[in-house]
């Protein structure tokens, strides 16, 4: 089982997700927030396995979230998942250790079973 944490201002991307790993594997426990603020309160409590990350959000966005992380020196692994395809957004994710890849929204239920099965 793996402990899963989505960063995502909009509850239908989120309800979508959970669907979708649920179907990969139900034993995965996923925690889900639309606050980034709320999400990094809980990260090293949590200690997920995985955080899926917007960029693109209101109070604290993904590129803020990261900075957070590095201060808390938090490495949790990050995927981005945005639906930015800005080529300037992609080279700045790799100034970021713990971000493992830069995906564009929507993934599919196959994407996200190649993604789980490498944590």
């Amino acid at each position: 089982m793996k402990k899963i944490v989505l960063v995502d201002d909009m509850e239908i991307f989120t309800f979508i997700m959970k669907k979708l790993i649920t179907n990969v594997n139900p034993l995965h426990e996923v925690h889900d927030f639309t606050d980034g603020n709320q999400a990094l309160n809980q990260i090293e409590e949590l200690n997920p396995d995985i955080i899926f990350l917007d960029l693109n959000m209101p109070l604290i966005n993904g590129w803020e979230f990261l900075n957070k992380m590095k201060e808390r020196q938090l490495s949790n692994k990050v995927y981005i998942l945005t639906s930015s395809t800005s080529a300037t957004d992609l080279q700045r994710s790799a100034d970021y250790e713990n971000v493992i890849h830069f995906l564009i929204k929507p993934l599919n239920k196959n994407q996200i079973a190649e993604i789980l099965t490498f944590i």
